[in-house]
């Protein structure tokens, strides 16, 4: 099978060449995940009702808790919780499975046909499928306390864009590093704790002490975080200058991450 190397727009076009395989994949391991149970695939929604559930009585109405200084209803805290972490949820969730990503489907590694490469994009989409829902469920729960949300929430894609990406790049990295360094799972599991932490999920930037602020924006979720509310809450477009840097840094990140899996992937048969 000829490859598309390693260069700049290589994962575009694995991406676009092996399109119909990864969706088949995604939905063969959405399926696995709920075949067995009594509900199924209901658990995809029920799963995050439940979870703005309790986000919604523990912040709105045991902790009364307001999303900065400026006010704002018990219900907007949840809102804004919520979706920061669906959002939070495609990166910790491709990354916790990353390490061992390579390790779950050694058959695959043995397929000298098989592209690897495509399969931290089928984690990608599986939990882009996770985040749809979330979505809807937040789009109701928005309609039902707050009424529709401002059009600029059309736009929220843009912010999908550097997300994906960082996603991927650091998806190919662990995965690849997963396979010679088996203690990297604990490593990543702690870091995305650590790294949930230091995003603007349960508060706002505004709440950061200004000496911190410039620290806190290193993390690539800031920008991403803060731009999504703009979009979904406050009706305000991102700059373009700040959004096309972003997304630029996301690129370089993804590409860096695919040039490194392309790279490491023939010692992969060697050690699994």
């Amino acid at each position: 099978m000829a490859g598309f190397g390693a260069g700049p727009f290589a994962l575009f076009q694995t991406a676009w060449h092996h399109r119909s395989l990864i969706l088949r994949l995604a939905r063969r391991e959405i399926d696995a995940r709920y075949r067995g149970s009594v509900l199924g695939i209901v658990w995809a929604v029920l799963n995050p009702i439940l979870m703005l559930a309790v986000y919604t009585f523990v912040f709105s109405v045991v902790f009364q808790a307001r999303w900065g200084t400026t006010g704002g209803s018990n219900t907007e805290f949840a809102l804004l919780l919520f979706s920061g972490l669906i959002l939070f949820n495609v990166l910790g969730e491709s990354l916790n499975r990353a390490p061992g990503l390579m390790l779950e489907n050694v058959s695959y590694i043995k397929k000298v046909v098989f592209p690897l490469e495509i399969l931290p994009l089928v984690s990608l989409a599986v939990a882009l499928f996770n985040a749809g829902i979330g979505f809807v469920i937040l789009l109701v729960f928005h309609l039902a306390t707050a009424g529709l949300p401002p059009p600029t929430a059309l736009l929220l894609p843009l912010v999908l864009a550097p997300l994906c990406l960082t996603t991927l790049g650091l998806t190919w990295f662990f995965a690849s590093a997963g396979v010679f360094l088996r203690d990297i799972r604990q490593v990543v599991t702690v870091g995305v704790t650590v790294l949930m932490f230091l995003s603007p999920i349960f508060y706002p930037m505004t709440a950061i002490p200004e000496r911190f602020r410039a620290i806190l924006h290193l993390n690539p979720m800031t920008v991403i975080l803060e731009q999504s509310k703009d979009l979904l809450f406050w009706g305000r477009v991102p700059s373009p200058l700040s959004w096309g840097l972003a997304t630029l840094a996301a690129w370089g990140l993804a590409w860096l991450g695919y040039a490194w899996f392309m790279k490491t992937r023939r010692g992969f048969a060697d050690v699994v």
